[in-house]
């Protein structure tokens, strides 16, 4: 009799050490970690949302890869800006018409959590395009990881 209840008392303090041991392990990352920027498209003139019916996004002169490729009735994109530079330059296909876009940005460090670590948000400077057709507006020049119209893209 003896012997089980030592066993149930040993077993019983493993699992209690077990319990707090885990309880020091830090909380997994749920935050939004991209600070892109958000921007939305609206018609010319009326200045009411219209979604165009395909998108086109890749990056000029670095990561030439598709970031929308086509996109069918997208009404927001996000365009990823790099960090360690203070231009980013991109093609934008509205409905098979381009447009060349340089975002003039600045970057600083931003802690997001203890547990997620640090990003790095943007404040947008500039906007400058090719095309007379499109217009770009900074709505706000804070870009973080928060869901927040950045840019209005009239066409």
């Amino acid at each position: 009799m003896r012997n089980k209840f030592t066993g149930y008392i040993l077993f019983s303090l493993i699992i209690i050490l077990l319990l707090l041991a885990g309880s020091c392990v830090p909380q997994a990352c749920l935050d939004e970690m991209e600070a892109n920027a958000k921007a939305s498209f609206y018609a010319t003139g009326t200045g009411n949302l219209q979604t165009p019916d395909s998108v086109t996004l890749y990056g000029l002169g670095r990561d030439t890869s598709k970031i929308y490729d086509k996109a069918l009735k997208v009404q927001t994109i996000e365009i990823p800006l790099d960090a360690g530079s203070d231009t980013c330059r991109f093609i934008l296909k509205i409905n098979g018409i381009a447009d060349t876009v340089t975002l003039i940005y600045t970057s600083y460090p931003h802690l997001v959590t203890k547990e997620c670590g640090y990003t790095y948000y943007h404040t947008v400077d500039q906007i400058i395009n090719t095309r007379i057709t499109v217009d770009f507006l900074i709505n706000n020049r804070n870009i973080t990881t928060a869901n927040e119209e950045n840019i209005r893209i009239f066409y």
